[in-house]
């Protein structure tokens, strides 16, 4: 799917490569906000025809810009012109609610030329799920647009009894209108002049909708928040240049994708499809963000407070306590239609939240949100051992009761995703193996948080609570014969024997024998697991291998990212830098340094990457993966209880310097460089620590000095 997609805040559009949305395009383009598709066409055209797109460029995220020219005219034409005689920029970004779009005419014939522009606008005001091709349901009706002198209103009569309209504005009165949405401008241009018209394009929600600022002043404002967001996250510089654009995309990514509802800045999921709340993919992306921007994690914890389940409600997978999977605002939602309202049917947002917050109060010793949170903490605890675990068998498993819900309830949520070595799908109720990690992490780190919050009832209980989990866990999910876990336990508590990538995620997690842990640090770098640009999610030697599917032989950035994590924090760190090597090589094959949501499974052996047709781009955790790299090459634990951050870095080859500014910890901030010095060891030199702890370092490092 090639487009081109900008985001601010709760607004996304996507187009061609062009700049256009065609009529009746098959892919989805368009403008969005709340899950509705409020400009279903703007088409841009010289003298009626399509101009030839020359480049379009996306280098800065929040900016767009598309090079384009006319094609020759024909004797027929009123107006006929030269070939390439016109030269089009078309620059669009998004800021508070309203999409600028400005287009520039420059005459490069020698002599004056006159010639018409016309726009062609156009919104259907579907719901999102019926532009996916989804889903149809009882929806409203389209109106006749509504125009007067630089303006044009398109209006729609919804099936929710929520008014929505898209309203357009420009700054040239040369205009003559047509009845189909189509706005005419008369252009004189003498050799080498310019002219510029601009377009602002608001949706309306209920009567509610954006004023537009004059487009330099919303342009300014916009690229000052960017210069804000930089200022507030942990620099990366590096002798590796991919390193270096890896790192800084990520970021920049990060930013594109961060949404307030209210409750402070969190990521969607990704674009163009889940440009919304969810809580497994904000919760990790929050996860990776933890030593890049803490509060980030702040917002998403107190976004994902705010929706927790009350109540039992089978339509939505709902059970009090529960942290939500997924929201939606449109008409299909706000009917009933479909149970998006929110949707909790996830087995591991909840345990999520808790680790989240764990790992939050150790990076930033942010007790106050911790007390804050303290009833949604209790609430979500409660869910994990009255519904999380009905069989009271230690496990946290999950059983689909929705009509319209999802199936399958772990990351890996398509329908054939947990299946057996024979070929055949698991039925619920299904206990996975990376949620029983996720749970045992989270009681684990939160039981001193809580003592220090004099909750020691609470915190013994957790502590017995998941060394239970501990000592049930290797009979059940230990495979002998593979020398690895079982991705899941089935209805009957018989392993999914499946070789997969989701024990890689409990490894951070400390519920595995450590033994045992080495197998599968090996196991997940091994020919079968590693397709020379990361881990697959299964093993090309399991029975539901399919290089190209979505969770059964494709490589997740973030599903390595989370690997990571567990290898670095077990000293694995001979497996990490050939993780990271390997998605580092893999860049070469993204557009902007940009890892994907995904990519095919197949062997680097085949040459470049295979993208996988739908994946999501800028998509959050794939986004986060880089700064996760950070992270497993510093080595870094920070303990908020006993004032220590723990380093023991390694590098990945054609890593030899790594320099990280303004990193956050605690009230504090650490700067610091690594190097390889010619002997092959590392040496720390800490330029700035003004977070009032100590360091430590582990083994692989020379000296540590100030």
């Amino acid at each position: 799917m090639e487009y081109r997609v900008i985001k601010e805040n709760d607004l996304f559009l996507t187009t061609n490569p062009n700049g256009d949305i065609p009529h009746n395009n098959p892919t989805g383009l368009g403008l969005f906000t709340k899950d509705t598709r409020y400009l279903s066409r703007m088409e841009f055209r010289i003298n009626g025809k399509q101009p030839v797109l020359l480049t379009s460029q996306a280098d800065e995220n929040f900016l767009m810009t598309f090079l384009l020219t006319n094609v020759p005219g024909d004797a027929s034409e009123k107006l006929p012109l030269w070939r390439e005689s016109i030269e089009l920029k078309r620059t669009r970004f998004i800021y508070d609610g309203v999409l600028y779009e400005s287009a520039t005419f420059t005459n490069y014939y020698p002599k004056e030329l006159e010639f018409e522009f016309s726009s062609q606008f156009d919104a259907d005001f579907n719901d999102m799920f019926i532009v996916r091709g989804f889903l149809g349901g009882k929806v409203g009706v389209k109106r006749q647009p509504a125009y007067e002198t630089g303006k044009l209103t398109l209006n729609y009569e919804s099936a929710d009894e929520v008014a929505r309209e898209t309203r357009i504005q420009w700054d040239s009165s040369e205009t003559k209108y047509e009845e189909c949405g189509i706005v005419h401008f008369l252009i004189k241009l003498a050799p080498r002049d310019s002219k510029t018209i601009c377009f602002f394009i608001v949706p309306f929600h209920n009567g509610v909708g954006a004023i537009p600022l004059p487009i330099d002043e919303a342009r300014h404002l916009l690229e000052q928040s960017y210069v804000s967001w930089n200022k507030q996250t942990t620099q990366l510089s590096s002798d590796s240049p991919i390193l270096s654009r890896l790192y800084y995309q990520g970021v920049q990514d990060m930013r594109v994708l961060l949404t307030d509802l209210g409750f402070g800045t969190f990521p969607v999921a990704g674009l163009p499809w889940y440009a919304v709340p969810f809580g497994r993919d904000s919760l990790i992306a929050a996860l990776q963000m933890l030593a890049v921007n803490p509060q980030v994690a702040r917002g998403t914890l107190l976004t994902m407070a705010h929706y927790q389940a009350t109540k039992i409600e089978e339509w939505r997978d709902e059970q009090p306590g529960k942290i939500m999977h997924e929201i939606r605002y449109g008409e299909l939602a706000n009917t009933n239609q479909i149970p998006f309202t929110p949707y909790f049917g996830s087995v591991d947002a909840t345990p999520l939240f808790l680790l989240l917050l764990a790992e939050y109060f150790d990076w930033t010793e942010d007790i106050l949100l911790v007390e804050q949170l303290m009833p949604q903490l209790e609430k979500a605890l409660d869910w994990i051992d009255i519904y999380g675990d009905e069989d009271k068998d230690s496990f946290v498993e999950y059983h689909l009761k929705s009509s319209k819900g999802i199936a399958n309830q772990g990351w890996k949520d398509s329908a054939d995703s947990i299946v057996h070595e024979d070929g055949s799908y698991a039925k619920a109720p299904i206990a996975l193996v990376e949620v029983q990690g996720y749970v045992y992490q989270a009681k684990t780190k939160l039981a001193p948080i809580l003592r220090l919050l004099g909750k020691t009832i609470l915190a013994d209980k957790l502590e017995l609570e998941a060394a239970l989990m501990k000592e049930s866990f290797e009979s059940a999910f230990w495979m002998e014969d593979h020398k690895f876990y079982a991705i899941a336990l089935d209805e009957n508590k018989k392993q999914v024997r499946s070789i997969t990538s989701n024990p890689g995620h409990a490894l951070m997690s400390g519920l595995m024998d450590p033994a045992r842990a080495v197998h599968v640090a090996k196991r997940l770098v091994a020919k079968d697991m590693f397709s020379g640009y990361g881990i697959r999610t299964m093993s090309d030697q399991s029975a539901g291998y399919n290089p190209m599917s979505y969770h059964d032989g494709s490589v997740w950035p973030h599903d390595n990212s989370m690997c990571l994590l567990g290898l670095s924090s077990n000293g694995f760190h001979e497996e990490a830098n050939q993780v990271i090597e390997g998605l580092m090589k893999s860049v070469a094959g993204f557009e902007h340094y940009r890892l994907p949501e995904l990519f095919c499974g197949y062997s680097a052996d085949h040459g470049m990457p295979v993208p996988y047709p739908v994946a999501c781009s800028p998509q959050a955790w794939a986004a986060g993966t880089p700064l996760v790299f950070m992270q497993v090459m510093l080595g870094i634990k920070p303990d908020a209880i006993n004032k220590s951050i723990f380093l023991n870095p390694s590098l990945p080859k054609g890593v030899n310097e790594l320099t990280i500014d303004n990193l956050y910890v605690a009230q504090g901030r650490l700067s610091l460089t690594i190097k390889r010095q010619s002997n092959g060891t590392l040496t720390i030199d800490i330029s700035a620590n003004s977070t009032g702890y100590r360091i430590e370092s582990g083994q692989s490092t020379a000296a540590v000095y100030s």
